[in-house]
């Protein structure tokens, strides 16, 4: 699957536009995670701009397709993407953080477009689950996607839902592992060895992909063939890089969860073209 090129500009255009929204809001809150919302911005660009089937103008239509950010504390990404395709105005995006704002510090449902809150990591596969037996009992051709952060895949949680997804042949179920290496404030491989991780996936009988999670080719592709699988869910691991698009944020554990300072946001946002 390939897109012509005035949609690859708009998805590449809105990765970058998230991207200056993520720096703006994490420095302007002074708090946040703008790592991990770096790293998985372009799975979100492609998902909203192309995969997905939404309507910012009916959040709730009925048979929707579903997102559900498993890594929530990354919500920085996916409030910049709701926000640049009409979910609310972009302006709402200075409230994050703030006391009675919709903008939390982790996903949560009072914000449109957000399907499941989060915040204690390891539970959105489960809740993917659910959705889609959901869909399948309602008769509804709704599918669901599941992003997850590659640290969290060392909890049982994840595991037991992927059993419980093959089991049900869920074929409406797409995972994406935002494979980005960096676990807090240390490398996953020095927490705990997922390898052989695609592996790992196939033996629990899911039809596992991997892709540089950068390239709109490749995550388009990917997403194309998980719809073409039939009785059995997909997962896509996607190979990231933590901070992407900013140099020096880039593989550095340290903005896992630090904002940049004023120097630090003038710096990036040039490099983002701002």
């Amino acid at each position: 699957m390939s897109v012509d090129g005035s949609s690859l500009l708009e998805i590449k255009d809105l990765a970058r536009r998230v991207r200056i929204d993520v720096l703006n809001m994490v420095a302007k809150a002074n708090s946040g995670h703008p790592g991990g919302s770096l790293s998985e911005t372009d799975i979100l660009a492609v998902l909203y701009c192309e995969v997905m089937k939404h309507d910012p103008a009916k959040p709730d239509l009925i048979d929707r397709d579903r997102f559900i950010l498993s890594k929530a504390h990354a919500c920085p990404g996916l409030y910049a993407v709701l926000a640049e395709t009409g979910y609310f105005e972009v302006k709402e995006l200075d409230t994050f953080r703030q006391i009675d704002s919709r903008i939390q510090g982790h996903a949560h449902i009072k914000t449109p477009g957000v399907e499941m809150s989060g915040g204690s990591l390891g539970q959105g596969l489960s809740f993917g689950v659910g959705v889609s037996l959901a869909s399948r009992l309602n008769e509804l051709p709704s599918r669901t996607f599941v992003l997850l952060g590659d640290g969290e895949c060392d909890e049982g949680q994840i595991w037991e839902a992927a059993m419980s997804a093959s089991h049900h042949g869920l074929d409406n179920l797409v995972a994406i592992v935002d494979r980005n290496r960096i676990q807090n404030d240390r490398w996953t491989h020095e927490v705990m060895s997922l390898e052989p991780f695609a592996d790992k996936w196939k033996s629990f009988g899911w039809h596992s992909m991997e892709v540089d999670g950068h390239s709109v080719d490749e995550l388009l592709s990917a997403f194309h063939t998980a719809e073409q699988t039939k009785g059995r869910p997909s997962v896509i691991i996607a190979n990231t890089l933590k901070g992407k698009g900013v140099s020096f944020m880039e593989n550095n554990v340290d903005f896992h969860g630090k904002a940049p300072s004023p120097e630090e946001l003038s710096k990036a946002l040039e490099e983002l073209g701002e």
